[in-house]
């Protein structure tokens, strides 16, 4: 870690200026309170949002090679030439270190973690709560699967019991073969910051990741601001056939950290990517907008876009290569269904929790 040139002496940092109109200076920080006792309009929806249970779809081979299953949040199952990735995987109840307290899902993963089909490997981003998730790495260690990551965060990994031989760190422009794939996964820049208490801020790495194999490449942002990193990115390993991008948990505050709809739409410019696939929405309340906002607002801009947007229901598994563009608003019946809030459409999976040490 000490000898990436990422590290100023104290932790990890960015290297890109933040670029002009990311931070609404005139805009105030959500105080704790109003974060967490979710303050603000309409920042979840009456009722889980409709899903379907992956399982059936997964059953045979995606037929153009690459395929991918969005689970909630930026959890997304990659199939790519037979084999399989897991993003940032989250099958916890809540984005906290608390079980009673911090954001707690909204929407049930739609597939229990026990009935996934084999993972061949897992990737970590950052270390940040909504995306490396205790109860989900304690489940994980039972099995195989190895995870690449960013600086930093295997340890983490390793103090919850995945064995060391399991896990590779990676700093930007790294890369690790997959052994006997053919898979190559490469570290790549992202404008965030890390850290699961105040004391322990950017002492990891975040990090993109781009994962290839020799007929397909795709992009996977995990968290990040807006970042001309992306020109060097998509001159280093575009094209891409898919780019996976955050959009939710944005607040003009923090704009340089998180992208946005808006600003995902410029992230796809950059990288070039003809098919995009947008995450971090639909699971947890990380912000002060209405749930629903990331996917209305990129709806009202994606007619100004030339790649084409996919936004499949949870557990919907998609092909970049059939995506027409043609969108359908599947999530806006949810709050004009009558009868009591109930569980979302599939195979009835709740989260999984226990509690969580603090770092």
């Amino acid at each position: 870690m000490r000898h990436s040139p990422l590290w100023d002496g104290e932790g990890f940092r960015n290297v890109q200026p933040i670029l002009p109109g990311l931070r609404d200076p005139q805009a105030s920080m959500p105080s704790l309170t109003e974060f967490l006792l979710r303050t603000g309009t309409r920042r979840v929806p009456v009722r889980p949002l409709p899903s379907v249970s992956p399982v059936q779809g997964w059953r045979h081979a995606p037929g153009s090679g690459l395929r991918a299953t969005w689970l909630g949040h930026s959890t997304v199952l990659i199939e790519i030439d037979g084999v399989r990735v897991l993003t940032d995987p989250v099958w916890g109840s809540r984005a906290s270190p608390f079980t009673l307290a911090g954001p707690k899902r909204f929407q049930p993963v739609p597939v229990a973690l026990g009935a996934m089909p084999p993972v061949d490997l897992a990737i970590i981003s950052h270390d940040h709560y909504d995306h490396l998730d205790y109860p989900t790495i304690r489940a994980l260690t039972r099995s195989a699967v190895p995870f690449v990551t960013s600086l930093g965060v295997g340890a983490h990994l390793e103090a919850w019991g995945v064995p060391p031989q399991r896990i590779t760190e990676l700093d930007w422009w790294e890369h690790h073969d997959l052994p006997g794939s053919g898979v190559r996964v490469s570290a790549a820049p992202a404008q965030h910051f890390s850290g699961r208490t105040p004391k322990t801020r950017n002492g990891t790495l975040w990090s993109s990741f781009i994962v290839q194999t020799e007929r397909r490449c795709v992009f996977f942002s995990g968290d990040t601001g807006l970042t001309r990193q992306y020109q060097r990115i998509r001159e280093r390993f575009g094209p891409f056939d898919l780019a996976m991008l955050e959009i939710g948990g944005w607040h003009a505050a923090w704009g340089d950290m998180h992208l946005g709809p808006d600003h995902a739409l410029e992230a796809v410019a950059l990288l070039g990517a003809e098919v995009w696939l947008p995450v971090h929405w639909g699971t947890f309340s990380l912000a002060m907008h209405a749930w629903d906002q990331p996917a209305e607002r990129l709806l009202e801009l994606s007619a100004t876009s030339r790649a084409r947007l996919m936004m499949p229901r949870i557990g919907e598994p998609v092909e970049p290569q059939e995506a027409s563009g043609r969108l359908e608003p599947w999530w806006r019946g949810v709050e004009s269904v009558e009868g009591p809030p109930g569980p979302a459409e599939g195979d009835g999976t709740r989260s999984i929790a226990m509690p969580e040490p603090m770092d």
